[in-house]
Order: structure tokens, then C-alpha cells, then sequence
């Protein structure tokens, strides 16, 4: 398939055309038009007209049935959404198949039956009483949608985290202009074509195509009809974003980058932190902004913990690459920067060979790394690859301050057996979730989100909803 726009119902190439590189063997998959600032433009405004059009006048009930429908849409084309997310990221089959797609459609379907079963998320609180002065008055609260929402995904989790935005987005009754990493272009596209099918009036939903800085990302961001911005990725992207929303006084919701730690205490169920840890640090070779890249461990079991840690990362096998070669080489800088710094590497550090059409793609070792500071770089720099370091604690206390210590908060895990323990540190821990003697287990309808240089708001169930209304309070005096 070819990736493509989608403006006011209509798949057009328009722009100059980039490659898009396949990460597992680095061939050349095709081309991606680059959307110029006349695309953007065309963009938002068929996002406009359709909220003056049929899009702005239907119901909560009529957008819950669309919102089925899409997902009905990706669910009959699943194995096609498979193949385009794993040629798109290199991750491996099973993760796309049973993660990326099924967590799409089930975004789909979660805000439908929220709106459906929720229909005072349109028609709030009524208050009748009295208003010093002035008599009897009923006040009630109506929710409205924002208008015109740019919806910038990144290319890490395409899919997932593209309709993660667009679902509760729609479901609000919003339109949409969404751009989806240049690197990640092609689910995306198949995601248009299903919402196209799925009878959603022209408009409403819009895909353009393109680069961020000086190209379609600015464009979209920094334009004058975009009355709400929700970004995925990188902390220094989502600054740029919203110095490039301030001039206009635009809403914000970011999720962005984390260097997220694990507390592993002597009590905990050993077998179970050292499996939780290899997910949480490896999955997706790294590269999923809840990664673990922090491990402190307790001094008791800190020698256990690493090598039993360094034997299973050696031993991984058909794990993915990184997405491009730019962003190999950075994560290799990391690599030479470590031992600089003085890190011992006990697993991983360099280029896997595979002895096969792989070679040509841009895999890096899975890593772990110790005896670092915790002032070094690679302790306090985003790497955003299969890397974690692990240092020791002697307390509770100093186990706190070194997960706190650091410019980011996104995601935490603690492994412990002594449940007073959990309570007691979980509340503690400087980041917006913090999940306990397990990893990434999610539940929709949670808040996700982080707290410092990781993010701005929460996403997930009615906070996603919170975001994309707009509550206002009509009084009527009787």
C-alpha cells in the first residue's frame, strides 16, 4: 500500500514526495508525500466546515455507532493493520497482533460505550436554586466540543497511540486533523480508509502526511483554525509545539518522554522483577516511552538481580530494530558514552549479525549497563533503546530520592512482596503512574499521563473526554 492524505473525504499525494525505509533490513518501501502548507490549510478547513455541516449536528448516540463502525473497520482488515505496522516499525509480529491492533480497536470501542452509557457526558449538572437578588434560576451544564483538534502521534506505537487521540477526540464530537509520524505513515493511511468506509461525514477526520519542524507539523500546530493540540513524543518536540501554540492561547495535552525507574526490594518476588524488568526494559527494543531505563535494586539482591538481568538480555532473541538508522546511531552514542563515563557493560553494548537480510537493519544489543553515577548522562538522559542501568540502595528513603531524582515522571514500577510497603512508596514516586510488581497493565478508563518534562494532562476514559469538551454552564432565571 501507499501512504496518502486524506482532506474533506478525498485521498490525494499531493507535496513533494520523501522514501520511507523499512527499519528490519533497511530497503526502501515506497515514497510518502510531504504535506505543504496548502494541504494543512485544506485540512483545517474541511475540518471546519464539517463542524458547521452534518459532523457538528449529530448526537452522542450517532457518534457512538460511528466509533463501533471503525472499529468493526480495522478488526476486518486486521492482518492487513498487522503487516503495516510491523513493515512500518520493525516490531515484531506477535507484539503488533496482539498489543498495537487490538489496543486500537479497543479505543474505538471503549468510547463509544462510554458515550453510549453515558449520555450526561453531554447534558451535565442541573442545579436548580436561588441567586441572591435576582429570584429562582436553574443552572445546568452542557459539554461542547473544542472544534478543530491537531492530533500528533509518533511512530513508536503508530496505531495505538494515533486512535488513542482520535477516538475520544471524535467521540466529543470534534473534527480532526491528524499527522502521523513521517516515519509511521502507513496504518495511518489503512485508519482513513477505514473511517472513509465507515460513513463519517467528509471533513471530519483528516490525514495529512509530512516532517515536524519548518514542514506539516509546524504548519498544523502553529495554525490559526487548530483550537486544540494532543502530541505523543519527545519532551523538546512537545516544547517546540507549544511555543509554536502560544501565539493563538492554544489547549495542550502532551504525553512525552520519561527516563522512568524501577524499585526492586529484597523482599520481592525475584523471578517475577527480573521477568517484569526484561519487558519493561526490552520490549519493543526500548523504544515505548513506559520503558524502564533506571533500575535501583536492593544491596541484598543486587548482585543476583544483574546477573540473572544481563543472562536473560543475552539471550533475547527476535526482538526488533530501531526505527530508523538515525536513531540506531544515536542510541550506539549512548553505548560509546557509557563506557566513557565509566559504565561496566555486562550484556549487550554494540550491533547484533544475524548472518541474514537483517544486517541491513538498524538492530543494537539489548544492554544493561552498572557502576555509573548518577550524575552521568547515560543515568539522566532519555536513550530511548534496549538499555537499562542498575545501581544499588540500602533504604526505603535513599531508594525514593534516587526514582525522584530526575527531570522526567512519567512511569515507575515497584516489586515488593510487603503490601504495606506498596502503599507506602507507590504514592511517593515523582510520576503519573506507578504500577506495582507488574508492568504496562492498563486499563482504559485509568488516567495516563506524566508529571515534570513527561507531560501535560491525563489521557484515558472520561479524562480524554475532559480534555476534548468543554464544560459550559447555561442559568436561566425563572
Amino acid at each position: 500500500m501507499k501512504a496518502e492524505h486524506y482532506v474533506g473525504g478525498v485521498f490525494r499525494s499531493d507535496g513533494p514526495a520523501f522514501p520511507l525505509v523499512a527499519p528490519a533490513d533497511g530497503t526502501e518501501m515506497g515514497a510518502v508525500p510531504e504535506a505543504t502548507r496548502e494541504v494543512v490549510d485544506d485540512a483545517v478547513t474541511a475540518a471546519q466546515a464539517a463542524l458547521v455541516g452534518p459532523w457538528g449536528a449529530t448526537g452522542v448516540e450517532e457518534r457512538a455507532a460511528t466509533l463501533r463502525r471503525i472499529a468493526d473497520g480495522i478488526q476486518a482488515r486486521f492482518e492487513e493493520f498487522v503487516d503495516a505496522e510491523v513493515a512500518d516499525t520493525g516490531k515484531p509480529r506477535e507484539l503488533a497482533s496482539t498489543v498495537d491492533i487490538p489496543r486500537a480497536i479497543g479505543n474505538f470501542r471503549a468510547y463509544a460505550e462510554l458515550l453510549y452509557g453515558r449520555p450526561e457526558r453531554a447534558y451535565t449538572t442541573q442545579i436548580p436554586g436561588w441567586s441572591a437578588g435576582a429570584g429562582q434560576a436553574l443552572n445546568y451544564t452542557v459539554r461542547r466540543p473544542l472544534g478543530v483538534v491537531a492530533v500528533i502521534s509518533p511512530w513508536n506505537l503508530p496505531l495505538l497511540l494515533l486512535t488513542w487521540k482520535v477516538a475520544p477526540a471524535l467521540a466529543a464530537g470534534n473534527a480532526v486533523v491528524a499527522k502521523p509520524s513521517e516515519e509511521t505513515p502507513l496504518t495511518a493511511t489503512l485508519l482513513a480508509q477505514v473511517i472513509d468506509q465507515a460513513g463519517l461525514p467528509s471533513g471530519a477526520f483528516n490525514l495529512v502526511h509530512g516532517h515536524g519542524a519548518g514542514a506539516a507539523g509546524e504548519f498544523l500546530t502553529g495554525h490559526p483554525g487548530v483550537d486544540a493540540i494532543a502530541f505523543t513524543g519527545e519532551s523538546a518536540t512537545g516544547a517546540a509545539i507549544m511555543r509554536n501554540a502560544a501565539d493563538h492561547v492554544t489547549p495542550v495535552s502532551f504525553e512525552l518522554g520519561g527516563k522512568n525507574p524501577a524499585l526492586v526490594f529484597a523482599d520481592a518476588d525475584l523471578d517475577a522483577a527480573v521477568d517484569g524488568t526484561v519487558r519493561s526494559s526490552f520490549t519493543h527494543s526500548g523504544q515505548i516511552c513506559l520503558c524502564t531505563e533506571r533500575v535501583y535494586v536492593e544491596r541484598p539482591v543486587f548482585e543476583e538481580f544483574v546477573a540473572r538481568l544481563a543472562e536473560r538480555a543475552r539471550a533475547l532473541d527476535g526482538y526488533g530494530p530501531m526505527i530508523s538508522a538515525e536513531h540506531r546511531d544515536k542510541v550506539l552514542s549512548y553505548y560509546r558514552l557509557a563506557r566513557e563515563e565509566g559504565a561496566e557493560v555486562v550484556a549487550g553494548g554494540g550491533v547484533p549479525s544475524f548472518g541474514d537480510a537483517r544486517d541491513g537493519g538498524f538492530y543494537v544489543e539489548p544492554t544493561v549497563l552498572t557502576g555509573l553515577p548518577e550524575t552521568a548522562r547515560t543515568v539522566r538522559e532519555e536513550i530511548f533503546g534496549p538499555v537499562c542501568h542498575v545501581a544499588p540502595f540500602d533504604t526505603e528513603d535513599e531508594a525514593l530520592r534516587l526514582a525522584n531524582d530526575s527531570p522526567y515522571g512519567l512511569a515507575s514500577t515497584v516489586w515488593t512482596r510487603d503490601l504495606s510497603r506498596a502503599h507506602r512508596v507507590a504514592p511517593r514516586v515523582q510520576t503519573g503512574i506507578v504500577w506495582v510488581n507488574c508492568w504496562n497493565l492498563r486499563d482504559l478508563r485509568t488516567p495516563f499521563g506524566g508529571v515534570k518534562a513527561s507531560g501535560i494532562g491525563r489521557e484515558g476514559g472520561e479524562y480524554s473526554l475532559d480534555f476534548f469538551s468543554e464544560p459550559v454552564n447555561v442559568c436561566i432565571q425563572i
